[in-house]
Parts: structure tokens; sequence; C-alpha cells
């Protein structure tokens, strides 16, 4: 049985459950993957901590940044899986998002995500830097997908010159 990845990222994720519906075998184990990033609750409970004091924990922010986190991959993880409609592994992670995704990546017979940087060109800015990240690291085979149609090649970066 094959194992398929589909990286799930807001404003993104439709298109890979469509092209995991569309490109994974019917026998495949499918996991639905969302990486929340780990740094932005740590900061808030360090701004906490350093600019409010400690001794007051039911005020501290982080803990409702990671709670409100945690229900929006939640959320964002039921949507792709009823869209998907089929069974699937819902998986949440926290961390270094693009490092995540590699790691999750490995043994799997293919990982899809979506170009997330300039949809609006063709040519290498159309990665941001996890995507581009993942794209260089990911240990398995790719599918990577325009979250919407792709520009025309008009778009095309010029060629370099020559000397």
């Amino acid at each position: 049985m094959s194992s398929v990845v589909v990286w799930i990222v807001e404003g993104t994720w439709p298109a890979c459950v469509d092209a995991a519906r569309a490109h994974a075998p019917a026998d495949a184990e499918i996991v639905l993957l969302h990486v929340t990033p780990g740094d932005v609750p740590g900061a808030a409970h360090g701004a906490f901590a350093g600019l409010l004091g400690r001794g007051h924990r039911e005020r501290d922010p982080g803990a409702r940044m990671e709670r409100l986190a945690a229900e929006s991959a939640g959320e964002l993880l039921r949507s792709a899986a009823d869209r998907l409609g089929r069974p699937c592994t819902r998986t949440e992670r926290t961390g270094h998002v693009e490092r995540e995704v590699v790691a999750a990546a490995e043994g799997c017979d293919l990982l899809i995500l979506a170009r997330d940087g300039d949809r609006t060109h063709l040519g290498p800015h159309s990665l941001g830097p996890a995507s581009r990240f993942v794209v260089d690291h990911a240990p398995c085979p790719m599918l990577l997908v325009w979250p919407e149609s792709s520009p025309g090649l008009s778009t095309l970066p010029p060629p370099p010159p020559h000397p």
C-alpha cells in the first residue's frame, strides 16, 4: 500500500486535497498534515514573562495562542478531510514548519504541496521559503500544484544574459 502526505496550509489546501483526489491511488493511505509554527506562542510566553512578570499564568497570551492555533489546525484538517471524501489520517505537528514537513514525508511515496509565493508569475519566486526548503530537501517524490490556474508563459522570467 502506498502512502501520500498532503501538506495542509491556509489558503492553498483545497488545491492540494484536489490533487490527492486526482492522483493518489485508491488504496493509498493518505495523511493530511498541518504544521503550526512553534515560535509564535513561545514568543508570546516570553514577552509576557519578561514584560509583565511571572505569577499570573491565567493571563499568559501564549497559552491562548496555542489553543487558538490548535483549534484552527483542527478546523483546517476537518475541512480538508471532508473535501477529500475518503478515509485519511489527520496529523498536527508544531515546530519549524519546513523541517516538520520533511520529517513527515520520510518513507512516504508522495508528498503533495502547493506553491505559496508569487502566484502571478512562473518561476522560483512562486515558492515561499518553507516550500522551497521542502522542495529542496524532501526525501520522496513530490507533486507541486498551483493553488489556482497557473500563470501564462508570458510571465516566464527572461533567460540569463550570455557573454
